[in-house]
């Protein structure tokens, strides 16, 4: 069985549920009521879940080409 899309989302994230809650403007017991297997998440949520994922490996990959090119801007320099 695939691992609840809201511990899943927690977990890459690196936030506690109620964290996602309030970013997500739900409330802390519908989260929780999320994260049961046996509970089916809305399709709004689920697409908000992956809009926020992506938004974090687009931030990640940004820092990282900031990295790159203050790494070439420093050997240019020199």
């Amino acid at each position: 069985m695939n691992e609840n899309i809201i511990k899943q989302t927690c977990k890459e994230l690196g936030i506690t549920q109620k964290a996602l809650a309030e970013e997500m403007g739900v409330s802390q017991t519908t989260m929780t009521s999320w994260a049961k297997p046996e509970t089916d998440v809305p399709q709004w949520a689920i697409k908000m879940l992956e809009l926020m994922k992506n938004e974090m490996k687009y931030k990640s990959l940004n820092e990282k080409l900031d990295e790159i090119i203050a790494i070439a801007e420093e050997l240019k320099s020199k």
